[in-house]
């Protein structure tokens, strides 16, 4: 119950709907106990007695109960029904919005299969019990207890014989209990694995097909299927065992009641009208123990769901924000990096190691150096996608942990060297940083800056063509360029460029250079880049090696410097030099 204890914040505010349903419930229970009295009554009184003048009024009866449990038994299922979505949909939205606030270190480890597996069929098996599941809890209680009262009433001797049995069944439900719990949380997670699997493939059938690698993802998926499959012949062996169990103690149970009843029956110590109604009875008490497994498998499933939630709701916000944090307008984009070092999982090496630099409002920072050096680590600290290990960051000398989180990034303009774009208008994937405050004119003109107008223009819809899963049906620097006047159009006081070229041809790369020149005007501006063709027009270039910053200076420098730079900008180079050399 700790689990539901603390779920407690979301369906709470429904209880009103769950009380409802419970009174409902004991009505319909209430009213099924009534049938056995109606059918002793009948035999005894009628048939037996002679009393046929009972008949009008019982059927009468009947019907008046038949109506009354029909209308108790729909608002039972409505008022349960509505208790279980109201939850969900309050733990759904929960769940959605801890996500959007978990830092990048949580998705730097987490599984997207996974995560849509909690969201999806974990909420849903939550929903399931708290709908059904405590209901039909409560509805077996009810019975057992009623079926109890009524039967020590027509005979305590022949109640105390057919309740021998029950102990047994409690043993068995328990025992099943233990078993089937562990059982339903590695079928959760198996769940999730295969989830990841199927979701990681599908984004990544070109790398694929492109390696032929089909047959290894068949045999990988095939495995994850393998071990989903054994969890649940696993949970099946178990309810074959038990089941069974259950049923040749409750059989047992009513020869019992067959033999001692006929006695008492053929003594004269018991109605026959009576010994019918007890099996009626029994049925009602050995039906729900029965089914105490199947409630105590919707509650297993809810139960593994919830400790799979919490493990969402409660993850650390790594990324946390001052009581009063700082809200303004205005950020005139003046970086500093005080000795700033960057470890992203304990105990491995640092990403960034004693980084310092100062970048004035205006100014253009290239950022040159090999996989791994650090160059996107700088900027993602900007943005506080991370929180630096030690050392400090600074936006017009404010440290950036003491900004509003929401405003900071807005005046932050970041084009990742992947560009994502969501399936729908190439109009409001341009316009997604801010829609309700821009101007069709306004992204069209985002749109000619970044050398996108021409090519969206010569699209069947224009700025409302419909975009595939991640943009698909562009190419790689369309995307990169729609992208860019995504980042445009916030007008951001900082623009990063995360090798936001690299997926374009030279000739579409210098056009796009051309009109960033003038955007970067009274903007500070980091590139990240490989080709040096990139930055060679920046006011500083900082040069990464091992997290560290090995030169620093101009283009012009930093060629006459002989280091690093000089290297790279050699091997670009030098099979145009070759080329030069044969054409002389």
């Amino acid at each position: 119950m700790r689990i539901f204890q603390k779920l407690k914040e979301f369906y709470w505010p429904y209880r009103r709907n769950f009380y409802l349903s419970l009174l409902f419930i004991a009505i319909v229970t209430a009213a099924t106990v009534v049938y056995p009295i109606v059918l002793q009554i009948t035999i005894d009184d009628v048939v037996l007695g002679n009393q046929y003048g009972l008949i009008p009024i019982i059927s009468a009866g009947f019907i008046v109960l038949m109506l009354l449990k029909g209308i108790a038994n729909f608002l039972q299922q409505y008022l349960g029904d509505l208790f279980g979505v109201q939850t969900v949909f309050k733990m759904r939205n929960s769940l959605y919005k801890k996500l959007q606030r978990l830092s990048f270190t949580y998705y730097d480890n987490a599984r997207t299969g996974d995560l849509m597996s909690r969201l999806t069929a974990d909420v849903e098996g939550i929903r399931f019990f708290l709908s059904a599941g405590i209901g039909q809890f409560l509805r077996v209680v009810l019975l057992i207890v009623i079926s109890l009262a009524v039967m020590f009433a027509y005979s305590v001797p022949l109640a105390l014989v057919t309740m021998v049995s029950m102990p047994f069944l409690a043993v068995v439900v328990y025992r099943f209990d233990k078993l089937v719990h562990p059982a339903f949380r590695s079928i959760r997670t198996s769940l999730g694995v295969l989830n990841t699997r199927v979701q990681e493939n599908i984004s990544g059938m070109n790398t694929v097909k492109s390696l032929a690698r089909e047959e290894f993802e068949i045999d990988r998926f095939t495995d994850n299927n393998s071990t989903y499959r054994d969890n649940y012949i696993f949970t099946s062996k178990v309810w074959a065992k038990f089941f069974p169990l259950m049923e040749l103690i409750g059989n047992i149970c009513m020869v019992v009641l067959i033999s001692y009843g006929g006695y008492l029956v053929i003594s004269g110590q018991l109605e026959l009208g009576a010994l019918v109604a007890f099996f009626s009875l029994v049925s009602y008490i050995l039906g729900p123990l029965a089914n105490l497994g199947f409630i105590i498998n919707m509650f297993s499933q809810a139960k593994a769901s919830g400790e799979r939630l919490l493990e969402v709701l409660e993850a650390k916000e790594d990324i946390g924000q001052q009581e009063h944090p700082i809200n303004t307008k205005q950020i005139s984009g003046h970086v500093t990096f005080d000795q700033v070092t960057l470890r992203y999982v304990k105990d491995d090496d640092l990403a960034l190691k004693d980084i310092s630099f100062d970048a004035p409002p205006g100014k253009i920072i290239g950022l040159v150096g090999g996989t791994g050096s650090g160059k996107t680590s700088i900027t993602q600290l900007m943005t506080r996608f991370y929180e630096p290990t030690s050392g400090s960051v600074y936006i017009d000398g404010i440290p950036v942990q003491d900004y509003d989180l929401r405003v900071l990034r807005q005046h932050i303009g970041f084009v990742l060297q992947e560009a994502f774009l969501f399936s729908t208008t190439i109009k409001e994937n341009i316009a997604y940083g801010n829609p309700d405050t821009v101007s069709f004119e306004q992204i069209v003109d985002a749109a000619k800056r970044a050398q996108a107008h021409d090519f969206i223009m010569e699209l069947p819809d224009q700025y409302d063509t419909m975009l595939g899963e991640r943009g698909m049906g562009l190419s790689g620097g369309q995307k990169q360029r729609i992208a860019i006047a995504r980042a445009l159009l916030i007008d951001p006081s900082i623009l990063i460029l995360d090798d936001a070229t690299s997926a374009v041809d030279m000739q579409t790369e210098v056009k796009i250079q051309q009109a960033l020149k003038e955007v970067m005007k009274n903007r500070t501006t980091f590139i990240i880049a490989h080709r040096i063709s990139s930055v060679k027009h920046a006011d500083e270039i900082l040069v990464l090696h091992e997290g560290e910053v090995a030169e620093r200076g101009t283009h012009e420098f930093l060629l006459q410097n002989g280091g690093l730079y000089q290297r790279i900008y050699e091997i670009q180079y030098q099979d145009q030099k070759a080329i030069m050399r044969s054409a002389q």
